[in-house]
């Protein structure tokens, strides 16, 4: 149908890395939790069940991945920011939300984990 919307999404992608403002989260390194909602410019792939008409979620989990297991960064808004950008290079990408979770931050209150969450559109 002409007014299909298609999302495809990633959740609860679990990458080790090395983010953090504090030397000892850049050093010891700790464990990230991604989502990813990248909603598609057209919904081809419901009618043609072919790959190449939508995104090929294994292919972004392992980009994903990459890039939080990559280069540190001190805040989780710009580690989201590099997730966005991959994820609108797909090419039947029209908008993404990326949420990214730090489950055992350093603060002096009990968390269960902080997160941010961009959203972006091409």
């Amino acid at each position: 149908m002409s007014g299909d919307r298609l999302t495809v999404a990633i959740r609860g992608l679990e990458v080790f890395g090395r983010h953090g403002v504090l030397p000892a989260e850049t050093e010891l390194g700790q464990r990230f939790v991604v989502d990813v909602e990248l909603e598609l410019a057209a919904a081809g792939a419901a009618a043609s069940d072919r790959l190449e008409d939508t995104v090929d979620y294994a292919a972004l989990a392992d980009a994903v991945a990459a890039i939080v297991a990559g280069e540190p960064v001190a805040l989780l808004e710009r580690l989201a920011g590099r997730i966005a950008d991959r994820a609108l290079q797909e090419r039947h990408a029209a908008a993404v939300a990326v949420t990214v979770r730090k489950p055992h931050v350093a603060l002096p209150h009990v968390v269960r984990e902080t997160a941010v969450t961009l959203r972006r559109a091409r």
